[in-house]
């Protein structure tokens, strides 16, 4: 020993990749296999796709299912995130389609946004309730180290990008009417989107780092120089972005792994250690044994 203070290390990383509109599979996997993932909270928006790329293991998950079946108000994003967690993911990279609310965000940039507001109102935004209640702090919801990763693998690349804004999650599957767009963009809200709410809480109560890559596709409907949104406009952009997306992902995943600390410089990993309220005895036999993924760390240190 050399006197110096030992440090629990993590398990290897593995990093979940969730693929939003036009980005459904992942360049320079090796020994890839879809998974079936069962979870108890339902049935996840399709099989899991592992592999490894750059000697790190990825796990993959098409958020609207393959060939883009489900809305983004039918996605079952407590599933998705506890199939991911069951399969080992330690960091989470969101890659989503989004629409730009400020002037200087053109179509084609990558935003690493750091803030979400939640306009969502027909998902399932808790793994907890009624049985097991838990409040997590979600003041930064995105992964400092991960923004850091995907900072720096953009620069590498000269992709158009920008670091910080804001996430408005819309319900959704209609875009904006102009009212709502000038809305949204008098609170300060960088980007529209349909998806990554609840899935940021989710990840967080998961204790899983988590961040997002909001591609913008579109100026959403308040900009009286650009045609309003619709979905052919959002295709055609998503497919011209599509090879930077997966140039992206083949530069950052490496990154990520060689970041990853213990503990996360964010608190992501700890982020139910004080978070759970009912008391030992109130707690639900049933309800504990769905977070058995979720929560099982804390969960068994209790048990102890």
């Amino acid at each position: 020993m050399d006197g110096s203070a030992s440090t629990k290390q993590h398990p290897a990383p593995v990093i979940g990749i969730i693929g939003g509109s036009g980005l459904y599979e992942i360049d320079g996997l090796t020994d890839t296999e879809w998974l079936d993932v069962a979870s108890p909270f339902g049935q996840p928006s399709d099989q899991l796709l592992a592999g490894t790329l750059e000697g790190v293991r990825v796990v993959f998950l098409p958020r609207h299912g393959r060939g883009h079946r489900l809305s983004p108000t039918a996605i079952n994003y407590r599933a998705n995130l506890d199939a991911l967690k069951r399969a080992g993911v330690t960091d989470v990279l969101s890659l989503s389609a989004v629409g730009s609310l400020r002037e200087d965000l053109a179509p084609g940039t990558f935003v690493i946004v750091d803030q979400f507001v939640d306009r969502t109102f027909a998902r399932e935004k808790s793994f907890f309730g009624a049985g097991m209640v838990a409040h997590v702090g979600l003041g930064d919801p995105v992964c400092a180290r991960l923004g850091d990763a995907l900072e720096a693998s953009m620069g590498v690349l000269d992709l158009p990008s920008h670091r910080g804004g804001s996430y408005l999650a819309m319900e959704g599957p209609q875009f904006s009417t102009r009212a709502e767009s000038l809305v949204y963009r008098s609170w300060g809200c960088a980007v529209i989107g349909m998806t990554n709410m609840p899935e940021a809480k989710l990840a967080r109560e998961a204790e899983l780092c988590y961040a997002t890559v909001a591609m913008v596709t579109d100026y959403d409907s308040w900009h009286s120089e650009h045609d309003d949104v619709d979905g052919a406009t959002v295709l055609r952009v998503l497919q011209a972005n599509a090879d930077r997306a997966r140039a992206l992902i083949r530069e950052v995943v490496p990154a990520i792994a060689a970041s990853r600390l213990d503990p996360c410089p964010s608190g992501c990993d700890r982020a139910l250690d004080t978070a759970m309220i009912t008391a030992p005895e109130a707690r639900d036999p049933g309800v504990l044994a769905r977070l058995d993924a979720v929560a099982g760390r804390v969960l068994k240190g209790e048990s102890r």
